[in-house]
C-alpha cells in the first residue's frame, strides 16, 4: 500500500506543472471568450469537462502503462544485480536501463580495482609483521645477555612490539577471516596452558597471576584453535593491564552451562564504566580506562567480539567499577564437544 502510494506520489509530482499548465490554459480561454463578449457559460464549462476528462484519461493511460517504470524508480535495490531491470520498452525507460548498466559496468570495474590494491595492501602488511619479528626475537636474544634492570626492560618494550604487531596482523586477516578458519576439536585446558607460557614474562612484569579453575580438564569444542588463542590473549592482556596495581590474579574458567562450554576471564581491576560499556566492542573505542592506562589502541576488544562472532561463538561480558571485569566465550551447543 505504502509502495503504491510512493508510485502515484512520484508520479503526480511528474506531472503537476503539466496539469496546472491545462487548468491555466482553460481559465486563459474563458477569459478571452469573455472579454469578447461571450455570455453562454454553459458549453465554456461542456469544453472545460471536456478537456480535463482527456487530460484525466491522459494520465491514467501514462500511469498504468508506465507502473512498473515509477515501481522501479521508487523501490530500493536488493543488490547490484538489480540494475540489469528491465522495464518497459517507452525511451525513458530505455534509457535508464541503459544509463544503469554502464553504471554498474564501471562501479564494478572500480571495485575490482580496490580490491586488487586492498588485497596487495593486506600481503604487504602481513609479509612485513613476519619480517618485524625477527629483527625483534635477535633483539631479545641480545637482551638476555645485558645486566638488569637492562635487559628486562628492552624485552619489555619487544614485548609490547609484538602485541602491536600481531594487533595488525589479525586486523589485515579479519577482512579474508573466512578463508583463514580452520575449524577443529580443541582442547580447552591445553589452549590455556599455551595462552598462559607465551604470557608468562607479562605476568611476571604486571606482577597479575592466573588462577585457572576447570570443572573438566578434558573439555573439547569446535574453533578456530589459532583465532581462539588471539582472542583468549587479547581477553588476558586486559585483565592484565587493567588489574595491575589493584589485584595480583586473574581467573581463568572453564565450565559447562545448560550444555554450552564457556570459558571466562575475570579480573578484580578497575571494572568498566557504565557510560563505556555499550561501545566496549567499538573499534578504536578507549573510552575512560583506556585514556588513563594510554597503552589501549581501542581494537583489541572490537577484534575478538568481531572473530567471535565470525566462528559463531558468543562474547559477553559483567562489569562493575571498582571491582573487576568478566568477560565470556561462550561455545553453543552443538560446537560443546565434550557433551556429545
Amino acid at each position: 500500500m505504502v509502495k503504491g502510494w510512493n508510485e502515484m506520489r512520484l508520479f503526480f509530482r511528474e506531472h503537476t506543472f503539466l496539469i496546472a499548465v491545462q487548468i491555466v490554459q482553460f481559465f486563459v480561454v474563458l477569459t478571452i471568450y469573455w472579454l469578447d463578449g461571450y455570455r453562454h457559460l454553459l458549453p465554456a464549462f461542456y469544453a472545460i469537462f471536456l478537456g480535463l476528462f482527456f487530460l484525466t484519461g491522459y494520465l491514467v493511460y501514462h500511469y498504468l502503462s508506465r507502473r512498473k517504470f515509477y515501481k522501479r524508480l521508487t523501490n530500493e535495490l536488493s543488490s547490484l544485480d538489480d540494475s540489469f531491470q528491465t522495464t518497459e520498452a517507452s525511451p525513458i525507460s530505455q534509457a535508464l536501463d541503459h544509463l544503469l548498466k554502464d553504471q554498474y559496468k564501471h562501479y564494478q570495474t572500480k571495485i575490482k580495482v580496490l580490491e586488487s590494491k586492498q588485497e596487495e595492501h593486506l600481503k604487504f602488511m602481513d609479509q612485513w609483521v613476519h619480517q618485524m619479528k625477527t629483527p625483534l626475537s635477535v633483539i631479545e636474544l641480545i637482551a638476555q645477555n645485558l645486566d638488569e634492570p637492562d635487559s628486562s626492560s628492552i624485552r619489555e618494550e619487544t614485548d609490547r612490539m609484538k602485541t602491536g604487531l600481531n594487533t595488525v596482523l589479525y586486523m589485515a586477516r579479519l577482512r579474508t577471516i573466512e578463508q583463514d578458519f580452520h575449524i577443529k576439536p580443541v582442547n580447552l585446558s591445553k589452549m590455556i596452558k599455551d595462552v598462559n607460557g607465551e604470557n608468562k614474562r607479562f605476568y611476571i612484569r604486571n606482577q597479575v597471576y592466573p588462577n585457572v579453575l576447570q570443572q573438566n580438564q578434558e573439555m573439547v569444542v569446535e574453533t578456530d584453535e589459532k583465532w581462539l588463542f588471539f582472542i583468549l590473549s587479547q581477553l588476558i592482556n586486559n585483565a592484565v593491564k587493567y588489574s595491575k596495581g589493584k589485584s595480583n590474579r586473574i581467573d581463568i574458567t572453564i565450565f559447562d552451562k545448560e550444555g554450552e562450554a564457556i570459558l571466562e576471564v575475570k579480573d578484580f581491576g578497575v571494572g568498566i564504566p557504565e557510560t563505556d560499556k555499550r561501545r566496549v566492542f567499538d573499534p578504536f573505542y578507549t573510552g575512560e580506562n583506556g585514556r588513563k592506562f594510554r597503552e589501549s589502541t581501542g581494537m583489541g576488544l572490537y577484534l575478538a567480539k568481531e572473530a567471535v562472532n565470525h566462528l559463531g561463538h558468543r562474547l559477553e561480558f559483567e562489569s562493575q567499577v571498582g571491582q573487576g571485569s568478566a568477560f565470556q566465550i561462550i561455545f553453543g551447543k552443538t560446537q560443546n564437544l565434550t557433551r556429545v
